[in-house]
């Protein structure tokens, strides 16, 4: 089993985040999951169902810097990684940080900016590091992207590149709630009260040290062979066009790291591939046309998925 002191901080923080995402276990544990393999989330589903919020709960839950990037049409690269400015009393130019530069990102319907703005993302999501005017400069640790988007309106809204969305090491769909968890949700007088009161349970130095714990979670030969064959099953269905990346392969091993490193454990097993082979390779295929499926772009994918893993042997 893992070191208990490391099991507690990290089910306080996933009771944290639950205080305010009632019913929701599952979801939080994906997302504290991208927090420890130094990943970024996507977090898509419908309007109303908490997306903004749980970016915010995961947010309030460490004490780091947290930034909302409202994305909108008109929005420049330089309104996310800062521009350098003319100081009149000096006559020498001084750069100003935009709201990247910090411990969580939130990128708010990521998918309203044009591609061009969108790639301001790239460099700080693949090297946590910005380039602006030459130069180089790095951001802070931990740093994580959480982005949201709307799936089912696509008025003023532009397609992520598939370029970007093979940096984020996981997509998350929170669903409806239960009936119970959503009659206490009626019931709260103040929508919003939960979050603003929200504590931090985290310092930033103990979350880094979290994340080094994830290389120290054993993977079996055996499980490594059997995630490997999962992405390259990707590879050759009839129905995807374009299978997952090896960058896909690497963050599903680490990803799994963290989910056994949630779970308790210190080594990972074929459940938790299977657990997280969704959220890892989902959004990173692209099927061809299925004639007559009824099913949305998501779930076809989850489906073709799914009928992969099948054909791949459980290691003993």
């Amino acid at each position: 089993m893992a070191d208990g002191a490391v099991t507690r901080q990290i089910q306080a923080l996933v009771d944290n985040v639950e205080k305010v995402i009632l019913g929701k276990r599952e979801v939080v544990e994906l997302c504290v999951v991208g927090l420890l393999a130094k990943g970024h989330v996507l977090i898509e589903d419908i309007p109303g169902i908490g997306k903004t919020t749980l970016a915010q709960a995961l947010a309030r839950s460490i004490d780091c810097v947290f930034h909302r990037i409202q994305f909108t049409s008109d929005m420049l690269p330089s309104d996310i990684v800062g521009v350098s400015v003319l100081n009149p009393k000096t006559q020498e130019f001084e750069f100003r940080p935009g709201p990247i530069f910090a411990g969580i990102v939130l990128a708010d319907e990521v998918n309203r900016t044009p591609p061009k703005t969108q790639s301001a993302l790239l460099e700080a999501m693949s090297e946590f590091q910005v380039s602006v005017d030459g130069v180089t400069r790095p951001l802070p640790q931990p740093f994580m992207v959480l982005a949201t988007q709307n799936p089912v309106e696509y008025e003023g809204t532009y397609t992520l590149p598939e370029s970007q969305l093979d940096r984020f090491m996981l997509r998350v769909e929170i669903g409806y709630p239960g009936v119970g968890d959503e009659l206490h949700i009626m019931r709260r007088r103040d929508p919003r009260g939960p979050l603003k009161d929200l504590q931090s349970v985290l310092s930033a130095p103990q979350v880094v040290a979290l994340q080094n714990k994830v290389a120290d979670v054993h993977v079996d030969d055996s499980v490594a062979r059997y995630m490997l064959a999962i992405v390259q099953g990707t590879r050759s269905h009839d129905f995807i066009q374009l299978g997952a990346s090896p960058r896909a392969s690497y963050e599903l091993f680490v990803a799994c790291q963290a989910k056994a490193l949630v779970a308790g454990r210190t080594f990972v097993t074929p459940d938790d591939v299977k657990e997280m082979a969704t959220a890892v390779l989902c959004h990173r295929i692209i099927l061809r046309s299925r004639n007559g499926d009824p099913l949305s772009a998501a779930k076809a994918r989850a489906e073709t998925l799914r009928e992969v893993i099948a054909k791949i042997p459980v290691p003993e």
